[in-house]
């Protein structure tokens, strides 16, 4: 099992702090997250319904034809690699590791890229793996860029995946109203934007007749009625999105000014999150831990990635920060 942000009970445990201490920043999660109506008892008594209205809900909301709900964006990811013989992948360096572990298991060659220009590592490939924006680099590519690498892919047999789990804040820039093209997969999450990780509602959007096997691999009921429910309110819910994404990227704003303000300086953010390389990384992610702030550290390629804090945890980060 991979490491992730959110493994607050490790921390809690090396660190004695209670984890009801703790203010948790490695993950990326909207810390105010979509309201939770309540729900009916008949969903709890039968099982999900295919004809729910969730699908439809879902290609509104990302502009697409097709989309196939899973639980997470994380079982997409795992089924994808199924569906092709061995072959060689080549996916963006520093990237979520998810990607490449499920591609490695399933017998796949994997190699490394750090930015479009690599030519060599692409034109190899027969699969191109990549997040839009990075995570956690927070790099961003253009629709245009991303269409001309599936333009080249698809030419020769080829699949371009993209991970659009940070994408929800700036609608704009996804390529999902394009993956009735051949070859192009975009992977679609309710955890980060909606703050719903819990629910785990994920979209797989891709050409029905991919989405027809990948539905066959997983088997019916991949998602509890429950989750369903919830997910389609947040997906027709035009007002909380909106007034969302404006709230997100002031909190982004203000997160990148306050550690700018205390020599944290961020390379690059999206609304969820801040992406800080410091050769002192592993340094700051003790200091804050000892004062139960978690946040994500990538020792490898020595940086930090500071989520949003919610409303009542800003004057903790600050406190923290000025004692470093």
């Amino acid at each position: 099992m991979l490491e992730h942000g959110g493994n607050l009970s490790l921390a809690a445990a090396q660190y004695g702090i209670p984890l009801q201490d703790w203010l948790d920043l490695s993950t990326g999660i909207n810390p105010n997250n979509y309201p939770i109506a309540e729900i009916p008892a008949g969903v709890w008594q039968k099982l999900p319904r295919d004809d729910d209205g969730l699908i439809e809900a879902a290609c509104d909301y990302y502009d697409c034809q097709f989309a196939l709900p899973t639980a997470g964006s994380q079982a997409a990811l795992q089924i994808l690699p199924k569906l092709r013989p061995p072959c060689k992948v080549a996916m963006l360096d520093p990237m979520y590791k998810e990607h490449a572990n499920a591609w490695q298991r399933h017998g796949h060659q994997v190699n490394t890229f750090t930015n479009l220009e690599d030519e060599e590592a692409i034109n190899a490939a027969d699969v191109v793996l990549l997040c839009n924006p990075n995570n956690p680099t927070a790099t961003q590519f253009s629709p245009q860029a991303l269409l001309n690498l599936h333009a080249k892919l698809a030419s020769r047999g080829g699949w371009l995946v993209v991970d659009e789990a940070f994408m929800d804040a700036t609608p704009e820039h996804s390529i999902a109203q394009y993956t009735h093209l051949d070859g192009l997969f975009v992977l679609r999450s309710l955890g980060k934007f909606f703050g719903l990780a819990g629910a785990r509602v994920g979209f797989l959007l891709s050409k029905q007749t991919q989405l027809n096997k990948i539905q066959e691999e997983l088997g019916p009921w991949t998602i509890t009625g429950a989750s369903r429910f919830i997910a389609k309110q947040a997906l027709n819910d035009k007002t909380w999105q909106q007034n969302t994404r404006k709230q997100l990227a002031e909190n982004s704003r203000r997160l990148a000014e306050l550690l700018d303000h205390y020599g944290l300086i961020p390379q690059a953010g999206t609304a969820l999150f801040q992406y800080v390389p410091t050769n002192a990384a592993e340094t700051w992610q003790q200091h804050l831990a000892k004062q139960g702030i978690w946040v994500r550290l990538f020792p490898e390629i020595q940086a930090l990635r500071f989520g949003l804090p919610p409303d009542d945890g800003w004057v903790k980060l600050e406190n923290a920060l000025k004692t470093f």
